[in-house]
Protein backbone atom coordinates (compact mmCIF):
# COMPACT_ATOMS: atom_id res chain seq x y z
CA UNK A 1 0.00 0.00 0.00
CA UNK A 2 1.13 3.58 -0.63
CA UNK A 3 1.94 6.60 1.82
CA UNK A 4 0.44 9.68 1.20
CA UNK A 5 3.28 12.30 0.98
CA UNK A 6 2.93 15.70 2.96
CA UNK A 7 5.05 17.18 0.05
CA UNK A 8 2.90 16.22 -3.21
CA UNK A 9 -0.52 16.93 -0.79
CA UNK A 10 -2.17 20.48 -2.30
CA UNK A 11 -2.41 23.07 0.84
CA UNK A 12 -5.77 24.39 1.77
CA UNK A 13 -6.86 26.61 -0.51
CA UNK A 14 -9.76 29.24 1.23
CA UNK A 15 -12.32 30.03 -1.47
CA UNK A 16 -12.88 33.30 0.57
CA UNK A 17 -9.41 34.03 -0.61
CA UNK A 18 -10.28 33.61 -4.39
CA UNK A 19 -10.49 37.74 -6.20
CA UNK A 20 -13.82 38.71 -6.85
CA UNK A 21 -15.51 38.58 -10.66
CA UNK A 22 -16.63 41.92 -10.69
CA UNK A 23 -17.20 44.51 -13.53
CA UNK A 24 -13.57 45.29 -13.88
CA UNK A 25 -12.51 41.46 -14.15
CA UNK A 26 -14.73 40.85 -17.08
CA UNK A 27 -13.69 44.15 -18.77
CA UNK A 28 -10.08 43.21 -18.78
CA UNK A 29 -10.93 39.47 -19.29
CA UNK A 30 -9.40 37.62 -22.93
CA UNK A 31 -11.63 36.09 -24.80
CA UNK A 32 -10.74 33.35 -27.35
CA UNK A 33 -11.72 30.68 -29.89
CA UNK A 34 -10.08 27.54 -30.37
CA UNK A 35 -7.07 28.77 -27.87
CA UNK A 36 -6.60 32.18 -30.43
CA UNK A 37 -7.21 35.39 -28.94
CA UNK A 38 -9.93 37.03 -30.12
CA UNK A 39 -10.29 40.14 -27.91
CA UNK A 40 -10.09 41.39 -24.57
CA UNK A 41 -12.80 42.69 -22.29
CA UNK A 42 -16.18 41.89 -22.04
CA UNK A 43 -17.98 40.51 -25.47
CA UNK A 44 -19.56 43.09 -27.23
CA UNK A 45 -23.12 41.80 -28.10
CA UNK A 46 -26.85 42.02 -27.09
CA UNK A 47 -26.89 42.37 -23.27
CA UNK A 48 -28.71 39.61 -21.07
CA UNK A 49 -30.42 38.82 -17.76
CA UNK A 50 -29.90 36.38 -15.75
CA UNK A 51 -33.85 35.07 -14.27
CA UNK A 52 -34.94 32.42 -12.96
CA UNK A 53 -38.15 30.22 -14.59
CA UNK A 54 -40.13 27.50 -13.90
CA UNK A 55 -40.81 25.27 -17.20
CA UNK A 56 -42.78 21.75 -17.41
CA UNK A 57 -40.35 18.91 -17.22
CA UNK A 58 -41.06 17.21 -20.82
CA UNK A 59 -40.66 21.43 -22.55
CA UNK A 60 -37.11 21.93 -20.99
CA UNK A 61 -36.10 17.98 -21.38
CA UNK A 62 -36.82 18.66 -25.35
CA UNK A 63 -34.61 21.16 -25.87
CA UNK A 64 -32.12 19.66 -23.37
CA UNK A 65 -31.64 16.87 -25.20
CA UNK A 66 -30.78 18.30 -28.17
CA UNK A 67 -27.21 18.93 -26.39
CA UNK A 68 -24.99 21.81 -26.01
CA UNK A 69 -26.51 25.63 -26.71
CA UNK A 70 -30.27 24.64 -25.93
CA UNK A 71 -30.64 27.98 -23.62
CA UNK A 72 -29.81 29.52 -26.79
CA UNK A 73 -32.16 27.42 -28.71
CA UNK A 74 -34.95 28.59 -26.38
CA UNK A 75 -33.92 31.88 -26.64
CA UNK A 76 -34.51 31.60 -30.37
CA UNK A 77 -37.87 29.93 -30.31
CA UNK A 78 -39.52 32.49 -27.57
CA UNK A 79 -38.59 35.32 -30.02
CA UNK A 80 -39.97 33.45 -32.43
CA UNK A 81 -43.34 33.46 -31.00
CA UNK A 82 -42.67 37.05 -30.10
CA UNK A 83 -41.94 37.77 -33.67
CA UNK A 84 -45.26 35.90 -34.69
CA UNK A 85 -47.19 37.15 -31.86
CA UNK A 86 -46.47 41.05 -33.03
CA UNK A 87 -47.46 40.07 -36.59
CA UNK A 88 -50.70 39.02 -35.81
Amino acid sequence: MSESNENTMPGWINPDDAPELDDYWFDHADHSRNGELVRRGRPVGASKTSTTIRLDTDVLEAFRKEGPGWQTRMNLALREWLANRQAA
